[in-house]
């Protein structure tokens, strides 16, 4: 009940059109149910009820042919089947209306719930987004976005049943109010007896979710490391750990299903014996006229029926809301961790960058101590140090992907934190360690898509990174598809086409984060080179374990043990990337 309340809120004004026409279906059928009792007692010949006769045990009767009469309507069989036909013609047509509705609102839920899931991921803080599981919200939206849209239409189709339902309700109390009343509180104790099923299938739907999010993060990760795996002849360690899952989640499928089965099972005979007692009680008990009898029956088994739906949908509800709400706790739990926008300040670098006396550290580590730098602008900067010693960490402090515990960071002079977030990184390439392509065209893969980048932007940019020459030697030129993560292409090319996605748009501040650290070293000094030409044009921020890197940097700063240190000469930091090397620390 709390799921239909919280999709109401949310949708209030497709929520409300849909009862509108939910509702006056269900009045336009009660009415032209009504002719069906005149209509039965023509039938068997009995005679038309008059008002003025106190005999009469037919109201309804009495009323719909006074209603006939005052639209000057003959009360004959033909009126009669019209005014039926006429009301199963207005439903169908509203049914439609409402069912088009709560058709367009799923879709519609789907969209939000995807897009709030995505946006609230792309904007919360980066430590927080690194303590999320890929595949976990891979799973989310794809697999618990549709379950929660399902949820909604479980929940919409409940509440249109049940208001048709009411709507035979309200028809029967008119033709015997007391054989109604028994008739639902009967139904109501067999609807309660059968509760637990839902109950049951509510918690399976709960393992579901937990279980679907577990293997599909599995799955993901398992399957990234699947050559590794492959080529020490151990994927059976994989099969192993993701058929645990797979039948944990086998397990509560069945209980979803029994669960399912067993509520419809069961549900169905025990309305059809009551509806036979009710009618075999109206005849040799109560000695009712035949035509209510038929009536009653016709309008008890319509509204019984339309109550088990109610029923049904209402446990597929139940089964599909727990995606739901594990889905609003991540899209909650990344919207509370919402990184930063900064200040009003618009990003320039004209100076160059200062880390002012700056700590950075998690909980009672501390990665980096009283670090002071400063990078002059158009320079080319390297980092050397052991691994861990924080030279990433000390990148991620000048993107602005976390904020130092102590001290600042100024671009230009100004605190980073004051600096319009957006429009600072707006100015940076980044270029990682790993050159995870897409699998798409070069076009794509430097452009990522943006409307704003012509062809032409991306083949300045390729020439900028040296890769313009391979490019155009490709089967299609620069719309050949890559293949996936860009297995079509050799390393340095990927490379090359990863420092272009970098370049496309200008940045005033380009970062290489161990970019060169797979490469051979004839196509290291060549990229390398290129590098160089560049850093009159930009700044550079290179962190490697590569002396090739050390060679043609401007500056050279050492990471370690907390603290950082300019080295002043190229023979030093060659000296320095010596000593790790043989320490096995880089």
């Amino acid at each position: 009940m709390h799921l239909m309340i919280k999709f109401a809120r949310n949708y209030p004004g497709q929520t409300l059109m849909t009862l509108l026409a939910l509702i006056l279906a269900g009045v336009v059928e009660g009415l032209g149910l009504t002719a069906l009792l005149p209509l039965l007692q023509k039938a068997i010949n009995l005679p038309a009820p008059h008002a003025a006769d106190p005999s009469s045990n037919s109201d309804i009767g009495t009323s719909i042919n006074s209603t006939l009469a005052f639209f000057g309507i003959p009360s004959t069989v033909g009126s009669l089947l019209t005014v039926i036909m006429v009301g199963v013609l207005l439903r169908s047509l509203l049914i439609l209306l409402a069912d088009r509705k709560v058709g367009y609102t799923v879709a519609h839920v789907a969209t939000d719930l995807r897009l709030a899931l995505l946006r609230a991921l792309l904007s919360t803080r980066w430590g927080h987004f690194l303590d999320q599981q890929v595949g976990s919200m891979v799973n989310a939206t794809g697999t618990e976005v549709m379950r929660a849209s399902s949820a909604y239409l479980q929940a919409a189709t409940a509440v249109a049943m049940a208001i048709q339902a009411f709507a035979y309700f309200t028809v029967a109390l008119l033709v015997s109010w007391k054989v109604t009343l028994v008739f639902m509180t009967a139904a109501s104790l067999i609807l309660l007896l059968l509760y637990s099923l839902v109950s049951k299938a509510k918690r399976a739907g709960r393992k579901q979710t937990r279980l679907l999010q577990s293997l599909l993060a599995r799955l993901s990760d398992n399957l990234q490391s699947l050559k590794a795996f492959k080529a020490m002849g151990r994927e059976n360690m994989a099969d192993e750990l993701l058929s645990k899952d797979t039948w944990k989640l086998n397990k509560a499928l069945r209980r979803q299903v029994f669960s399912k089965a067993a509520l419809r099972g069961i549900q169905e005979p025990l309305m059809s014996l009551l509806v036979i007692v009710g009618l075999y009680t109206m005849l040799v008990y109560l000695k009712m006229d035949l035509p209510k009898v038929m009536v009653l029956v016709f309008l008890m088994s319509r509204m019984l029926t339309q109550a088990g739906k109610v029923q049904r949908r209402y446990q597929m509800m139940a089964i599909c809301e727990s995606a739901y709400w594990s889905l609003q706790e991540k899209i909650d739990n990344a919207q509370l961790q919402q990184e930063p926008t900064g200040g009003e300040v618009t990003a320039t670098l004209a100076r160059g960058i200062v880390l002012d006396r700056v700590d950075f550290g998690y909980s009672d580590h501390m990665i980096l101590t009283n670090v002071s730098l400063e990078i002059p602008c158009r320079t080319f900067t390297s980092f050397i140090g052991p691994s861990g010693a924080g030279k990433t960490t000390l990148i991620d402090l000048i993107i602005g992907l976390f904020q130092p515990v102590k001290g600042e960071v100024l671009i230009d002079g100004s605190p980073l934190p004051e600096i319009n977030m957006q429009s600072w990184r707006r100015m940076i390439g980044y270029v990682p360690q790993d050159s995870i392509l897409l699998h798409d065209t070069v076009l794509t893969n430097v452009t990522l898509g943006e409307p704003s980048f012509t062809i032409e932007d991306a083949q300045q940019a390729l020439r900028a990174a040296g890769a313009w020459d391979f490019v155009c030697e490709m089967s299609e030129g620069i719309h050949t598809i890559v293949g996936e993560r860009g297995a079509k292409l050799s390393g340095g090319q990927r490379q090359r086409i990863a420092i272009a996605r970098a370049l496309v748009n200008q940045p005033q501040l380009l970062i290489l984060d161990e970019a060169t650290s797979a490469l051979d070293p004839d196509t290291e000094a060549s990229i390398c080179q290129t590098l160089r030409e560049l850093s009159g044009q930009l700044t550079i921020l290179a962190i490697s374990h590569q002396t090739a890197l050390v060679d043609v940097a401007d500056r050279v700063f050492q990471v370690s043990g907390g603290s950082v240190s300019q080295i002043s000469a190229q023979k030093e930091g060659q000296e320095a990337l010596q000593a790790l090397s043989q320490t096995g620390n880089v």
